[in-house]
């Protein structure tokens, strides 16, 4: 059965060459813990927990530095945590990196393999979706050459095909995709779309609480890397939206 489950983690990142005395370090420890050599470890997750079974819709919303695009890559096996642990069961496709396992030297076609592979994608399955691949990034000849000749656009709407073309049990998304030029935009909203009802689990990080009230079931509202709330989509967006009105709520500096 796919599920996800964040129990008690937390997760840091080190930055180095950072001097003490400057006004960022002086920002960024209210949330870390620097050592002597000048090191500031950032807790970017300190005690998350939430889970998400078949049929759940789980938008993650925040202000920037507040963690999200941490949780998706712990979910999407990206990241691992220090303390704690994230246990997730099914396929995962993730929406973050398009480029991942994309050799510029090889073909179009040639590149189709390697990260359908990474996505736990079968033989069969593969040979399945290579010419709906094909057509819907509608690169042409293009497909037989190196990808180094694409342009940003050309590689853009291949990465797009390729992990958009098998189904998920968990799908990881960083914000609504838009991939594309103007005239590629609303195919991949339709697939995209697609995509999302045929996965059994949606983990998406938006900055725009409208849009998860709208597609999830349920939110996740993390604050300087704590969950503030977590429940019904609607509820968490509205307390979240209330919260950031407030001209008093205090401001983060915080890179994510």
């Amino acid at each position: 059965m796919a599920y996800i489950k964040f129990d008690s983690v937390h997760f840091n990142y080190p930055v180095f060459n950072i001097s003490a005395r400057s006004l960022k370090v002086a920002l960024m420890q209210r949330i870390s813990r620097s050592s002597d050599s000048g090191m500031v470890q950032v807790e970017a997750l300190k005690d998350v927990s939430f889970s998400a079974e078949p049929g759940d819709r789980i938008g993650l919303i925040g202000r920037n530095g507040s963690g999200k695009s941490t949780a998706l890559r712990l979910a999407a096996g990206l990241a691992f945590p220090q303390k704690g642990s994230v246990e997730v069961s099914g396929r995962v496709v993730s929406l973050i990196e398009l480029g991942l396992g994309v050799n510029p030297e090889l073909s179009g076609k040639d590149n189709i393999e390697l990260p359908l592979r990474l996505l736990g994608a079968t033989t069969e399955e593969i040979n399945g979706v290579m010419e709906d691949i094909k057509e819907f990034a509608g690169i042409g000849d293009f497909f037989h050459l190196p990808v180094r000749t694409y342009s940003a656009g050309m590689r853009a709407r291949l990465g797009f095909a390729i992990c958009t073309s098998i189904t998920a049990d968990v799908l990881v998304m960083d914000e609504w995709l838009g991939t594309g030029d103007a005239q590629f935009v609303g195919r991949a909203q339709d697939r995209l779309m697609s995509l999302v009802d045929r996965a059994k689990i949606l983990l998406l990080a938006s900055h725009a609480p409208d849009l998860v009230a709208s597609v999830c079931n349920k939110a996740v509202w993390l604050e300087s890397g704590k969950i503030a709330a977590y429940g019904p989509a609607e509820e968490v967006v509205a307390s979240y939206l209330e919260f950031t009105s407030d001209p008093d709520s205090p401001q983060l500096a915080v890179a994510e």
